[in-house]
């Protein structure tokens, strides 16, 4: 017995974890999972500090929107807390279906399905409708739940150059002519906060008869009218397969939405592991997404504020001779290059009193470490003086 004790094997994947590299490095610098101690719209509290918060996806500025609050907190008063389980069992409501009937109208889609998670919604949209046999062609630059959803689709893959539609013709051409194809895109990429290059890639897909599939987290809400998104931004309804998005964003809730024909949405109710086994949204978060939607449609101002802010913004940092990698969003980085340029910024902005995100290699590209910022309806002029301020000293530390 002395003997198993003395040559009993350690556990590696206990010990990988303990002598991860980017986990201790993550904990000597801290950049992430800051804990706000207070929020009222775009001012936070962190460490006792006053903030402004120039982080958030919030685009619209509605979760702190009276009617919003009012819409989940009444939600959650008639149906609870939860519904305690999944879609497909005990799980739907009927403000689930309000919701994704509204989804739908707004969106001139047939069909709505909405999850817990934008994560598992956009992860669906691929996972779910390419097999293995098919070929996925994938702008490189696309978000993490897609490239998740890839994987698990069993399908082979190609990377495009990212927002270069004569890359991915190029691509689409090597393909023998039968084989079944889908293209992945964004809408709006929420690191460099370009617009995709839709009526170019829309019209690759219905020449080569590829199922066009395109997430508009930061789309939506930001672009088209009153905030109907990319596809409608370039009047392309028609071009698109598959919509998803987030609710967590301009709608000021949590959760995700796939947006399709009625055959496509019924399709993946009967066969996407992601909304089968997934709980179904809480009723305060539907409450809010739909209160959201409804201001969204009678309160232009919100949208028009947040371009205005973006506009400012984006001048200021010109101003400044930042590169904003040529955002056209609000959604806007600020590249600089190497991770300890990054860190030295991002700390000097903190100092100053305002929050942003750091994003290093290998979540952006090699030579593109940048911090992200994102701009709000909800910021005031006196917010974007102080940003200013704090970014002319960041530039100075530097």
């Amino acid at each position: 017995m002395a003997l198993t004790l003395l040559t009993r094997n350690k556990k590696t994947i206990v010990e990988r974890c303990r002598d991860d590299y980017s986990t201790k490095m993550r904990l000597k610098y801290a950049p992430y999972y800051h804990a706000m101690e207070w929020q009222q719209g775009t001012h936070v509290r962190l460490n006792g500090r006053d903030m402004v918060m120039l982080a958030s996806n919030d685009y619209l500025g509605l979760s702190f929107h009276p009617a919003v609050i009012e819409a989940g907190r009444a939600a959650m008063l008639q149906w609870g807390t939860s519904t305690t389980g999944a879609r497909l069992s005990n799980g739907s409501r009927a403000y689930h279906v309000d919701l994704e009937k509204k989804l739908a109208v707004f969106l001139d889609r047939e069909a709505c399905h909405v999850s817990v998670a934008g994560y598992l919604s956009c992860m669906s949209t691929v996972a779910t409708f390419a097999q293995r046999g098919d070929v996925i062609l994938a702008d490189k630059n696309i978000h993490s739940c897609v490239w998740d959803g890839i994987r698990l689709s069993l399908a082979s893959f190609e990377r495009f150059s990212h927002n270069n539609p004569e890359d991915l013709r190029q691509l689409v051409k090597s393909i023998h002519h039968h084989t079944s194809k889908m293209i992945v895109v964004e809408g709006v990429y929420s690191m460099e906060g370009h617009i995709v290059r839709l009526p170019e890639i829309a019209q690759i897909a219905d020449d080569q008869g590829c199922f066009l599939v395109l997430d508009d987290a930061h789309g939506f809400g930001v672009l088209g009218r009153q905030g109907r998104g990319t596809v409608d931004h370039f009047q392309l309804n028609d071009k698109v397969d598959l919509l998803c998005g987030s609710l967590s964003k301009s709608l000021a809730s949590t959760g995700g939405f796939v947006a399709g024909s009625r055959d496509l949405i019924e399709y993946l109710r009967t066969h996407s592991k992601q909304t089968i086994f997934s709980a179904a949204i809480s009723p305060s978060q539907a409450g809010c997404a739909s209160a959201a939607l409804d201001i969204m449609q009678t309160e232009p101002q919100h949208l028009d504020r947040l371009w205005r802010n973006t506009r400012r913004y984006r001048e200021m940092l010109k101003g400044l001779g930042l590169d904003i990698w040529e955002s056209e969003t609000p959604a806007i980085p600020i590249v600089l290059g190497s991770k300890e340029l990054v860190y030295r910024f991002w700390q000097a902005l903190l100092d100053k009193g305002v929050f942003t995100v750091m994003s290093i290699a290998p979540a952006v590209p090699p030579g593109k470490d940048l911090v992200r910022t994102a701009i709000s309806a909800m910021h005031s002029d006196e917010d974007l003086e102080r940003v200013a301020e704090a970014m002319a000293y960041a530039v100075k530390k530097l």
